[in-house]
C-alpha cells in the first residue's frame, strides 16, 4: 500500500515539475509577429481571394457587375497592403543604412 502511494506522489511531483518548468512554453508560443509579417500572410490572402474571384465568375457564379466590384475592392487593398510593406521595408533599410553610416564614423 505504501507502494501505491510512493508510485502516486512521485508521478504527481514529476507531472507537476514538468509543467512548472515550462515544457508546454515551447509548445504553445508563437514567433514574435511583426507588422511585416502580418502584411505579407494578408497580401497572400488578398491574392488567394482575387483568384478564386476570378475562378468563380470564369464558372459562371457571379455576374459582371459583381465580379467587378469585388475585384476593385480586392486589388485596392492589395494597393494599399503593398504600399504599406514597401514603406516598412524602406524605413527598415533606412535605419540599417544609417545604422552602418553611424558604425564607420
Amino acid at each position: 500500500m505504501t507502494t501505491v502511494y510512493f508510485l502516486c506522489g512521485f508521478i504527481t511531483l514529476g507531472t507537476i515539475w514538468f509543467v512548472a518548468a515550462g515544457a508546454f512554453s515551447s509548445v504553445f508560443s508563437s514567433p514574435e509577429k511583426t507588422r511585416l509579417n502580418y502584411l505579407q500572410e494578408r497580401k497572400d490572402v488578398v491574392y488567394e481571394n482575387l483568384r478564386d474571384l476570378n475562378f468563380e465568375y470564369h464558372a459562371g457564379k457571379l455576374s459582371p457587375e459583381d465580379y467587378a466590384s469585388l475585384k476593385q475592392s480586392l486589388e485596392d487593398e492589395a494597393a494599399g497592403i503593398l504600399a504599406e510593406s514597401a514603406r516598412l521595408q524602406g524605413a527598415a533599410g533606412a535605419t540599417s543604412i544609417s545604422n552602418l553610416k553611424g558604425g564607420r564614423a
